[in-house]
């Protein structure tokens, strides 16, 4: 599935991905997108031929920007959302989704984080395990860390699959 949104998402993008540095920019936004992430802009990265490491650092950044802000101001921004009547409705979608996966974190804390985001199954990552955090009103600061290292984590799991599994099929 991941595959075939990051082909899309190469599409929607069309002529800017036709130089290298759109290339860079196709999988930096990418990664910052909630479900795609880092692991579409890996996939987006072998799909465009582009180099390995340099692929791995931009999706890096694109996959972490929206961290701390996911820790460190959803909750006030979901509580300002639930005055509006669709907005509310987001919200609740939101928590609910978070909520159905918080058993995965809540025993285990941190690592249960760190192995969320690190781990790249559909509707895993960084997006929803900081929902999750800040909604569990985990540790901002060991949250953030636990975050980054899973980034890491499915990273590296994405090179092997993207560069490997996936390089040598196309």
């Amino acid at each position: 599935m991941t595959q075939k949104l990051a082909n899309f998402m190469i599409g929607l993008f069309g002529g800017i991905a036709g130089s290298l540095l759109g290339k860079y920019v196709v999988i930096f936004v990418l990664s910052m997108i909630p479900i795609l992430e880092l692991r579409g802009g890996l996939i987006a990265a072998s799909l465009l031929d582009l180099p390995m490491w340099q692929s791995f650092f931009i999706c890096f950044i694109g996959n972490i920007i929206p961290i701390p802000f996911i820790l460190w101001l959803i909750n006030p921004i979901f509580r300002h959302m639930r005055d509006w009547k669709h907005l509310g409705k987001v919200v609740v979608w939101c928590e609910n989704k978070a909520n159905s996966k918080k058993d995965k974190i809540e025993n285990l804390k941190y690592w249960g984080l760190f192995l969320f985001v690190g781990i790249p199954l559909p509707g895993t990552g960084a997006w929803t395990g900081c929902l999750i955090a800040a909604l569990l009103d985990m540790d901002k600061k060991k949250s953030l860390i636990a975050a980054f290292l899973g980034v890491i984590l499915a990273g590296i799991i994405m090179l092997v699959f993207s560069y490997g599994v996936l390089g040598r099929i196309f």
